[in-house]
C-alpha cells in the first residue's frame, strides 16, 4: 500500500532500522524518560510490518500483531528483541504492574487486568494524530479510510493536529502538573503521570475520552483500550521519523519535514 506523507517522509527499509538501533537508537535517554516506572515490571511491545509492509519474512504470520516484550532482566533485553524484530515500531506498556512476573502466569490477556489485585494503574495518554483531521483537500477519516489511505496526512492535517496538541496541553495544566509532550513520528502524545491519573478508572477515562474528543484525539488510547504507546527516541518506521520529546515551545514550530530525521536519511 502507498500512502501519502509530507516531503521526505517514507516507510524505513529492514537495513535502515537496523542501522539505527545499532547506532542511533538514544538507549540512555530512552532509559531516563522511564525513569517514573519500573523497567522489570514493564512490558514492551513490537509491531513488525502492520502499515508499512516492511517485514523479515520469517514473521510473516505475526507482522501485523503486536508483539509482548514481558520476558527481560532489564532494557538492554528488550533492545536485543528489537534488533531481532528490526520492527515497524517500538512500543512500552502504559499499564502499571505490581509484579510483570505474576502477570506472566496469569492466563488473562493483558487487556482484561482492570479488576485483577496486580494492576495498580495506568499512564494517562492523548495521541493526536493528523490522519484524524478532516482536510479540505482529503477528506474526514472515513474517506480516507475509504481509500485505503488511514495513515496518510498532509502539512494542513499536521499544523491542525500540532495546534490541537497545544490547546489540549494548555487546559490539561488546569488540572495536572506532570504532564509530557513527545512527537510521534507522524502527531503528537501528550503523557499525564500524575499519580491521580494513574489512578483513573476505566469508567473516568471513557469520560475524559468524550470530553476531550474535539481534540481529534484516538479515544481508544486515552479510555484505556489501547494500553501501548510508542516509546520515546524509537524510530517510526512508517515515516522514518524519531519519536522525540518536546518542550512546549519546541512544539509551536515543530516540522517534521526537517525535523526529527534518522541518520540514514540525512
Amino acid at each position: 500500500m502507498t500512502y501519502r506523507f509530507p516531503r521526505g517522509m517514507r516507510p524505513s527499509t529492514l537495513e535502515e532500522r537496523e542501522i539505527f538501533y545499532k547506532k542511533e537508537f538514544r538507549k540512555d535517554d530512552a532509559i531516563s524518560w522511564l525513569k517514573h516506572r519500573d523497567i522489570a515490571n514493564t512490558a514492551f511491545a513490537v509491531i513488525v510490518g502492520r502499515h508499512s509492509d516492511i517485514y523479515k519474512r520469517e514473521f510473516r504470520e505475526i507482522k501485523s500483531k503486536a508483539v509482548i516484550i514481558d520476558e527481560h532482566r532489564n532494557f538492554q533485553d528488550v533492545l536485543d528483541y528489537v534488533l531481532y524484530y528490526l520492527p515497524e515500531g517500538f512500543y512500552y506498556d502504559r499499564n502499571v504492574y505490581r509484579n510483570l512476573k505474576d502477570c506472566q502466569r496469569c492466563n488473562k490477556p493483558y487487556k482484561d487486568c482492570w479488576n485483577c489485585e496486580g494492576f495498580l494503574g495506568q499512564e494517562l495518554a492523548f495521541d493526536v494524530d493528523p490522519e484524524n483531521i478532516t482536510c479540505p483537500y482529503h477528506g474526514d477519516l472515513k474517506e480516507k479510510m475509504e481509500r485505503r489511505q488511514g495513515m496518510s496526512f498532509c502539512m494542513i492535517e499536521f499544523k491542525r493536529a500540532r495546534k490541537l496538541s497545544l490547546e489540549l496541553y494548555e487546559e490539561l495544566k488546569e488540572e495536572y502538573r506532570k504532564i509530557r509532550i513527545t512527537y510521534s513520528g507522524r502527531g503528537f502524545h501528550i503523557h499525564v503521570l500524575d499519580k491521580k491519573a494513574v489512578r483513573l478508572s476505566k469508567e473516568e477515562r471513557e469520560e475524559i475520552a468524550k470530553n476531550y474528543s474535539g481534540y481529534a484525539i484516538d479515544q481508544w488510547v486515552t479510555n484505556g483500550e489501547m494500553r501501548l504507546i510508542r516509546l520515546p527516541y524509537s524510530l517510526n518506521g512508517l515515516v522514518s521519523r524519531v519519536c522525540l520529546p518536546l518542550k512546549v515551545e519546541e512544539v509551536r514550530s515543530f516540522d517534521p519535514r526537517t525535523m526529527a530525521i534518522p541518520s540514514f536519511l540525512l
